[in-house]
């Protein structure tokens, strides 16, 4: 994938603490124009804190974080006319209309008359809140909650967008509803989205950045990984002959499960046709007489990373 040339929103080796928890350790990140940036990880991972930082709602113990060129802790007001942030929890007056709540953000952003008027239906129409309009907060489900937070966060037509969670505690069919929504927003402006559900990154972002304790251990593009399959791979026999059998079939291990003198099992990384692999593994095992117990495709690169990630922190995801 070509990189675009417009850096939007810059970081630099960002560092937070709370207490004794160090939450970022020396976060380095570039985000270009036009893309759908994923923050992955398990929760802990850092990556509200970050998305808390670039917003100005936090300020970082030392490095710095900017969008569209406006430093994120001293120029707050020049970032928040730039920049459109929905929270993980989602901060409504649930005994205003939804109306109401617009008119009163659009307020806080120093909209007023026809522009006013102009945004509010701008967001109704990108949000789908026709059916509600009327009805106070308090009286609409989580997903049109969602979708109200949303339209808040897009009311002063921002070239960012930071969304922390966007589909969390939504039933199936509205968390599809926010993956086309997003999708649709991301034709027309950045955006970045943290979730620590792989299956919401791979919907709707076109690169992926995974955290983990406050690092970053992962940045590369959906694109990429889809040519990066893995295989499950069985095999009785030494270790010495698997891994001539891999050799053999031009196989890399990613990852030596269970290695002995009689069962290896382990991950094989796949960079092209996975089929392709396969047979090529299982006539290899066949020349060499070992008996094939397992070999099955597995998915792609991402979907072991994180799981590695996870189970190196004790399974939370």
């Amino acid at each position: 994938m070509p990189v675009p040339s417009k850096v939007v929103v810059q970081v630099k080796d960002l560092h937070k603490r709370y207490g004794d928890v160090h939450a970022l350790r020396g976060l380095n990140l570039d985000v270009y124009a036009g893309q759908i940036v994923g923050f992955l990880g398990p929760n802990g991972a850092g990556k509200t804190t970050a998305i808390k930082i670039l917003s100005g709602f936090l300020a970082a113990d030392s490095g710095s974080a900017s969008i569209c060129g406006f430093d994120s802790e001293t120029q707050g007001l020049e970032v928040k006319q730039v920049l459109g942030y929905l929270p993980e929890n989602n901060p409504l007056y649930s005994d205003m209309r939804v109306v109401d709540a617009l008119n009163f953000i659009g307020a806080a952003h120093k909209l007023s008359g026809t522009k006013l008027k102009d945004a509010i239906e701008r967001v109704v129409v990108q949000t789908q809140l026709h059916q509600v309009y009327w009805r106070p907060l308090g009286h609409c489900s989580k997903g049109f909650r969602q979708r109200v937070g949303l339209a808040q966060a897009l009311l002063n037509d921002p070239q960012v967008l930071l969304l922390d969670e966007p589909t969390n505690g939504l039933d199936p069919l509205q968390v599809v509803e926010m993956r086309k929504l997003i999708t649709s927003l991301g034709a027309e402006k950045t955006v970045i989205i943290t979730s620590h559900v792989l299956p919401e990154i791979e919907a709707v972002a076109d690169r992926v950045v995974v955290m983990n304790h406050g690092s970053k251990v992962m940045d590369t593009d959906i694109a990429s990984l889809a040519s990066e399959q893995l295989i499950a791979v069985e095999l009785h026999c030494s270790v010495d002959a698997f891994r001539a059998i891999c050799s053999q079939a031009e196989a890399h291990i990613e990852e030596m499960i269970v290695a002995n003198d009689s069962n290896c099992q382990a991950m094989i990384k796949a960079n092209g046709n996975a089929s392709e692999l396969v047979s090529r593994l299982a006539e290899a095992a066949v020349a060499s007489k070992v008996q094939v117990a397992s070999l099955s495709p597995q998915g792609h690169s991402l979907e072991h990373e994180f799981r590695k990630i996870c189970q190196n922190d004790g399974g939370q995801a």
